[in-house]
């Protein structure tokens, strides 16, 4: 079927419009695509609800669904047909620009002096952490997977892409690989992510326990932590908040839609510096959107307080727009994983994530007490379930620890998340990472990090923050 050709009564230029039918299929199918990965996503929350398990380890209801469309897919039962996973590998390259883009959107940017007074040591920790992921990752690449199991140097990347990262930033890389000819880079950056998630959840929650006997936090009793609603995810009726707040007529424009419009806005801001970043040198014509939009949705936050356009802003609705963004995005890359080619990685993966493992573990029980002067325990738990999953695990780990937020804590870490994702977790440095190893190769990328971990080292001690003969015990400071 062709749609008739469209007047050109009103053009300098004719045009014809044609639409073939098969076009139309293929629209549908995707449509078709998403409305499953939905009812993927809906399996993955009654399963949450009634799976005692998945509660005690608060796994969230995207990873089961996506674990349960991937059982159904081509590489296990052959249930899904194999272009539907086809389409889905394509979703979470799109959808990880929209979280990036509306990470600062209705965020109050306070000043450096403030951010560095509640949030310096926070920051030291954090990037020390991300830092250090690529050190574990380049010296195990160097030392044990290129010898070993001839990998490719870029095998060093996906431990910074998934745990700290997590599966969008995985998913946006994808191109990046593929530029790069590692095309098994990006379903390796999600499996990382998955193990991250897993690891932040289990390790997190087991650690928390732990730490209580000890006497390590500082307003534990047992009567606090996660009531029971927060394991099933099923808030009852009296403990139900308003989700966002209509800041403008829904008769001129749904509020959603608008706040949707402004993340698009950041998004095309993005777009057009990709192209600038891609003139620059063509080793970075597969550098991605997402860090960029991310800037691009900065851009925007700071330029709407002079011309007083952020007062219409609510930042849960732009909270809203990045999580549902961001659990369709999960369910997508895990149901869509290329189990072959993870398969094929197996050993170098299981190794890389051991030592992955040993080394956020070490950063916890270590550096955190001597890095954070107060209240190590609570601010080395969130930063450890967000350098391991993401910054919902971080927090939801603080919650079981100072179920209050007395502590500062979440001020601190928020302050931290300000500096430290434009550049690690997804920022400009997990983005321009695969290029310097290419470029330079392993062990000058491993000169670079080791100079950067070294300079908040540095930072930390000449700011006080350090503390080599800490005393674990809780302090109840300033509660």
């Amino acid at each position: 079927m062709l749609i008739p050709e469209y007047s050109t009564k009103f053009l300098k230029k004719p045009f014809t419009l044609s639409i073939k039918q098969h076009d139309m299929a293929n629209l549908q199918e995707v449509f078709l695509s998403v409305i499953l990965l939905f009812v993927f996503l809906l399996i993955g929350k009654i399963l949450r609800v009634k799976v005692k398990f998945f509660q005690r380890i608060f796994l969230p209801a995207s990873v089961i669904g996506g674990f349960a469309a991937l059982a159904l897919g081509p590489f296990l039962l052959d249930v899904i047909p194999p272009e539907m996973v086809l389409e889905w590998r394509q979703m979470p390259g799109l959808l990880i620009n929209v979280v990036f883009a509306a990470l600062f959107l209705g965020v109050a940017i306070p000043g450096i002096s403030t951010i560095w007074k509640l949030g310096g040591s926070q920051i030291c920790f954090g990037f020390m952490i991300g830092f250090g992921q690529y050190f574990t990752a380049i010296l195990v690449t160097a030392l044990i997977l290129i010898p070993l199991f001839d990998v490719s140097p870029l095998f060093a990347t996906i431990l910074e892409i998934g745990f700290s990262g997590g599966h969008g930033t995985a998913a946006g890389m994808h191109q990046v690989f593929i530029d790069l000819g590692w095309p098994a880079g990006s379903a390796l950056g999600q499996m990382s992510a998955t193990v991250g998630i897993i690891t932040a959840v289990v390790g997190g929650v087991f650690f928390i326990n732990v730490a209580i006997r000890k006497g390590y936090c500082a307003n534990f009793n047992p009567e606090q932590g996660l009531p029971d609603y927060k394991k099933s995810g099923l808030i009852p009726e009296e403990f139900r908040t308003s989700g966002s707040r209509g800041t403008v007529a829904s008769e001129s424009i749904e509020p959603f839609a608008f706040h949707f419009a402004i993340v698009a806005l950041a998004i095309g801001l993005g777009w057009l510096m990709l192209h600038a970043v891609k003139a620059i040198h063509p080793i970075l014509d597969g550098f991605p959107l997402f860090p960029l939009a991310m800037i691009g949705g900065m851009i925007i936050q700071l330029a709407s307080k002079p011309l007083k356009v952020d007062r219409f802003y609510d930042r849960n609705t732009f909270e809203r727009i990045l999580g549902f963004s961001l659990d369709f995005l999960v369910v997508a890359a895990i149901a869509s994983l290329r189990l072959d080619l993870f398969l094929e990685n197996l050993g170098p993966f299981v190794i890389l994530m051991v030592a992955g493992i040993i080394w956020v573990f070490f950063c916890l029980i270590y550096l955190a007490p001597r890095m954070l002067p107060i209240f190590w325990l609570e601010r080395g738990v969130t930063e450890f379930g967000m350098q391991t999953g993401v910054t919902a695990m971080g927090l939801l780990l603080l919650r079981l620890v100072d179920a209050n937020y007395r502590t500062g804590t979440a001020q601190a870490f928020g302050f931290k998340q300000m500096v430290y994702e434009p550049f690690l977790g997804g920022g400009l440095i997990t983005a321009i990472f695969p290029f310097i190893l290419i470029q330079f190769g392993l062990w000058q990328s491993f000169l670079g990090v080791v100079l950067l971990m070294l300079i908040f080292f540095i930072i930390a001690y000449f700011n006080g923050f350090l503390n080599f003969n800490p005393n674990k015990k809780a302090k109840a400071d300033g509660l």
